[in-house]
């Protein structure tokens, strides 16, 4: 007799959805709450059911946090992937906003990068530390002071 194909359950309870996402339970809560996931059917004994399309919606959830999307953003772009009717303008917007984001932020870390150079390469590496032009500088002492 042959095996009978695997199918899928019609919904899973929120511990199943959570192992199959790689989430915690209270994230899926979380989620809910947001509105970044449907809220879910409850059984007779009042447990959260959900459909196996609550998974693609967190893959949706997972992957847009990836690319460093907030929640927010991940609302509204949900909300647009629901209207496929609305203009991708408004989804391309959110992801030049993002990337806009994401260029302020390597702009900080390179001049965070310059300043810790700055304080290594006056840094002989020996001495006694009360010499040390790194503590100085987060004491708030100039690189100029340290010096003299």
């Amino acid at each position: 007799m042959p095996t009978p194909p695997h199918t899928e359950p019609a919904h899973l309870t929120i511990g199943e959805l959570a192992q199959r996402a790689g989430l915690g339970a209270e994230t899926l809560r979380h989620y809910e709450r947001l509105g970044l996931l449907a809220p879910a059917q409850r059984s007779a004994s009042g447990y959260r059911l959900y459909t196996t399309a609550a998974l693609q919606r967190l893959d949706f959830i997972r992957r847009a946090q990836a690319l460093g999307f907030s929640l927010a953003d991940i609302g509204e772009l949900l909300a647009l992937h629901a209207r496929p009717e609305a203009d991708m303008g408004a989804v391309r917007a959110i992801a030049a906003q993002r990337l806009a984001e994401i260029d302020r932020k390597i702009h900080d870390l390179q001049h965070l990068r310059a300043g810790l150079q700055a304080l290594l390469a006056a840094c002989p590496g020996h001495g006694p530390s009360s010499d040390c032009p790194i503590l100085a500088a987060l004491q708030g002492e100039t690189l100029e002071a340290a010096d003299a």
